[in-house]
């Protein structure tokens, strides 16, 4: 998988990061088990600072995203076997963006369209 960085954009480095590895993981370019590029090498690859790197894999790892075993590096974790998904965080998440759009002057089937075709969009990764 490659990841690109938008190195003038408003996101952080390492949040993007994250992000690129999130959508990797749901479209299903990146599978439980799968090993990632070491700390070191993922930020030679981007010409950025390691601990930037470092710091993308840890919140992931903390999120359950990742799991890091000294001797093996980062890996893609075993999705985690629930009967419900993180609805709440999803949902608080979903509310932020709702009144940002309501604010924008986003009438509410404009949102629901985007909210499909975002869906869609990260099952591709487009």
């Amino acid at each position: 998988m490659v990841i690109k960085i938008d190195m003038q954009g408003s996101i952080p480095i390492y949040e993007q990061i994250r992000n690129k590895i999130i959508l990797g993981i749901a479209s299903g370019k990146l599978t439980a088990g799968e090993q990632l590029p070491s700390v070191r090498r993922l930020a030679a690859d981007l010409g950025i600072n390691f601990h930037t790197v470092n710091k993308a894999y840890t919140a992931l790892c903390d999120e359950g995203y990742l799991v890091i075993d000294r001797r093996k590096g980062a890996m893609v974790a075993q999705p985690p076997i629930r009967d419900d998904p993180p609805i709440a965080k999803t949902r608080l998440q979903l509310i932020q963006v709702a009144a940002e759009g309501i604010v924008h002057g986003m009438d509410e089937e404009m949102f629901v369209a985007l909210c499909t075709q975002c869906y869609r969009d990260a099952k591709e990764n487009n």
